[in-house]
Order: C-alpha cells, then structure tokens, then sequence
C-alpha cells in the first residue's frame, strides 16, 4: 500500500515570532495525520474507546528535523505503516511539501501501542482491526 498523505496548511498560530513552526507542531501535524489514516481506514478512535475499551498511544518517536516550516507553507503528511505486531504499531512518517516530496521538512518512526482505555495497560489490538491495520502494511 502506498503512504496516507494528508495535507497541511500551515497557519500563523502554528509558528513562533519569526514565522517558523514551533518544533512540537511538526508532532501534532504527525498526530493529526495518524488520526485520518485510521480514520480512511473505518477506524474512528472515539468509538474505539466508547464501545471497546481500546484506545492507541505513542510510546516513542524518532524524529529528525531537516528544515524549516513556514507561515503558509503547504504541507503533505505521509503515514506508512512498516511493522504490526500483536500490540504495537510501528510507522514511518514524513513532512514534505505539498507539491514537492522532495522538499523534506522532517522524518520520523513513530511506535504506537494498543492499551486498554480504563486502565491504561498494555491489551493486544483486536482482530478485527488487526486485520485492517495488517492490510494497510
């Protein structure tokens, strides 16, 4: 399967006083895109919580960051998953532009556990969404 890219105009609450993004933001641009992958997946995070008890957090990031974001740069943020294992996702994360995936801003492995939502322990992810993550892989 190719990348999920979801894309990101970049606004000036998401910068500081010289007009580059904060570097947490670049974190929160990774974030928002997971949510959409699952999302174009069927996978909706609310109702996982609600209905099942699951709920997925990050557990690590390896970021790098190769240059700077911009007020009113246009952004792609890619999503591919590279490993699944019965608890845990492992995904690979880029910030390109929009128009230019040459043009690289960041790149990050991010590792994504399934835990259960009332008690925040560790749980194996459900097989029904196992097996949609899996496909996606």
């Amino acid at each position: 399967m190719k990348p999920y890219h979801w894309q990101v105009q970049v606004y000036y609450e998401d910068t500081d006083a010289g007009g580059v993004v904060y570097y947490a933001n670049y974190l929160k641009f990774m974030e928002r895109a997971r949510t959409e992958w699952l999302r174009a997946l069927g996978i909706e995070q609310d109702k996982l919580m609600q209905d099942r008890n699951v709920l997925f957090a990050v557990r690590s990031v390896r970021i790098e960051y190769k240059r700077p974001i911009r007020f009113n740069d246009s952004l792609a943020v890619s999503v591919e998953p590279v490993a699944i294992k019965p608890a845990s996702l492992s995904i690979r994360q880029t910030i390109t532009g929009q128009h230019d995936e040459a043009l690289l801003f960041a790149d990050a492995d991010v590792n994504v556990v399934c835990l259960a939502a009332d008690s925040f322990s560790p749980q194996p992810i459900p097989k029904d969404l196992f097996k949609e993550i899996k496909s996606a892989c």
